[in-house]
């Protein structure tokens, strides 16, 4: 009788674990039918293929085999998170056009918990981005560039090439995030990494990496560094903070200060707003910058007519001024044009960023013909009358559900850009403006792009300058590139980097 009762229990069990993992793998969708694609394991979903090393600048085999499989927009679960994938430009384009209307700011959970976020943008949240944006704006915009920072940009890639040179070699990537991070953290809080009792930029580097790992909390993940490291910092950020409110009389004139000032007047920077967005600034400098430029020096080495045009721009450069030895102006940097256009092709090509995530806030409604072409529809009804032809499928993105906007899949789309794996600094020349917009989103998009772009390509423009037109440089080792499916670099970049008058 007990081992009957026994079977019956477990069979009810298997009945109902079969059926729970039945429900994990078709979602239901209310309104349509959603995206086709694959949820993987219950839990993990399919966060293991998306992990696995790519050696290769190309698109991550996790994303390119969606596609073939199942067309430019399919869904998957990453960690155990449903979310929905695009890599079609015209609906990324639709998409973007509509953040704040049909879409808002998303965080993978990860992000969430390191930056404060809960996953959700609330609606009174609204204020409070446009103060953080314009913030930025007004510290690291055009008219901080023009007026302030260009200067000490220029001063800053002097020293540090002239400190690069002093060595017997030197990996490009982790150094040109320490100067990057310090100067970052100086013109937030006055940062000073000799007098500081912790390495800032330690604490930021490998940060990229730790917040796309699986987010395991034990010790000896990638993750957990991460989480053991981020709370170094906004203790750092705290006893700062309770120095200057201690002397408030003490300004240093920067950041801080101003916010510090303002404070009075926006109820929501409290200490603990304050310390995280401090926190989320420095993120900007901790990983894009360094990576671009080691990965534009690395590009250039072996692209020898892309060095020798880049050099004879910057040699026109000093020729037409008056005192070459004078600092570099606004108009110099606005007469780099090839130098951008090779920042341009190296971000392409580098992807640092897996892409930018929005969250649906109401169903979304499209079509596709054999899973290629897509038609957006801005109403369920007309959704429903135009899909009755059995040409198109019908599909919908449900209220609720999370949208990774694949720009690396357009950036590597071989009929928007010819040859996508070819460093090609002079495709920048022929592309119209129009067409950038829709498909070159290394910074985001419209309003809400990272309020950093200029102050990046002015960063990067200045040491790219300074490098070619005093330094020569040659690898010491080979460099390894791998996907995982952030762009990482194994061996490092090993440069020796020599004065050109030695």
């Amino acid at each position: 009788m007990l081992s009957a009762g026994l079977c019956v229990v477990a069979a009810l069990l298997v009945i109902c674990v079969t059926h729970w993992i039945y429900k994990w793998r078709n979602p239901k969708c209310k309104n349509g039918v959603l995206p086709p694609g694959s949820m993987g394991l219950p839990f993990i979903g399919e966060t293991l293929s998306l992990i696995i090393p790519s050696n290769s600048l190309a698109l991550h085999p996790f994303i390119k085999k969606r596609i073939e499989r199942y067309g430019p927009v399919f869904r998957t679960n990453v960690a155990g998170r449903s979310l929905i994938v695009t890599t079609d430009p015209e609906f990324n384009y639709f998409i973007m056009q509509r953040d704040g209307k049909l879409v808002e700011s998303w965080y993978l959970d990860a992000f969430a918990k390191v930056f404060a976020q809960s996953g959700e943008i609330k609606p009174d949240t609204a204020h409070i981005h446009k103060y953080v944006r314009n913030t930025a704006l007004r510290w690291f915009g055009m008219e901080s560039l023009k007026d302030r920072l260009l200067p000490q940009i220029e001063v800053l890639a002097k020293k540090t090439l002239a400190k690069w040179a002093s060595k017997e070699s030197i990996d490009v990537k982790s150094e040109a995030a320490t100067v990057s991070i310090d100067f970052g953290a100086q013109q937030l809080f006055s940062y000073n990494p000799e007098k500081s009792p912790e390495q800032i930029s330690e604490l930021f580097k490998d940060l990229i990496q730790g917040l796309m790992s699986f987010p395991l909390n034990i010790p000896g993940t990638m993750y957990h560094k991460c989480i053991k490291n981020h709370k170094k910092v906004l203790d750092m950020m705290r006893v700062e903070l309770k120095e200057r409110r201690m002397s408030p009389d003490s300004r240093r004139g920067d950041l801080l200060d101003h916010i510090m000032k303002e404070a009075d007047n926006e109820k929501f920077l409290t200490e603990e707003f304050i310390v995280q967005l401090m926190y989320s600034l420095i993120f900007v400098f901790s990983d894009s910058l360094s990576t671009t430029l080691a990965l534009a020096v690395t590009l250039l080495d072996e692209h020898p007519l892309a060095l020798q045009e880049l050099i004879a721009e910057h040699e026109t450069i000093l020729k037409n001024k008056e005192n070459p030895n004078s600092p570099l102006t606004w108009n110099d940097y606005k007469s780099m044009t090839f130098t951008l256009q090779v920042i341009n092709e190296t971000l392409r090509l580098a992807n640092i960023s897996p892409g930018l995530f929005r969250k649906a806030t109401e169903d979304i409604q499209f079509k596709g013909t054999n899973h290629r072409k897509l038609a957006i529809y801005v109403s369920y009804d007309h959704y429903k009358r135009l899909t009755n032809n059995n040409i198109f499928v019908g599909y919908t993105i449900p209220a609720g559900w999370p949208i990774l906007i694949a720009a690396p899949a357009v950036h590597l789309n071989s009929t928007k850009f010819e040859d996508p794996l070819s460093f090609n600094p002079w495709r920048w020349k022929e592309l119209q403006s129009s067409f950038i917009t829709k498909s070159f989103m290394p910074f985001g998009f419209g309003l809400k792009q990272c309020a950093g772009a200029e102050y990046s390509r002015v960063l990067l423009s200045t040491f790219l300058h300074t490098l070619v037109s005093k330094y020569r440089w040659t690898k010491v080792k080979d460099v390894k590139f791998v996907r995982a499916p952030i762009l990482k670099f194994p061996n490092g970049f090993q440069f020796k980097i020599s004065a050109k008058n030695n």
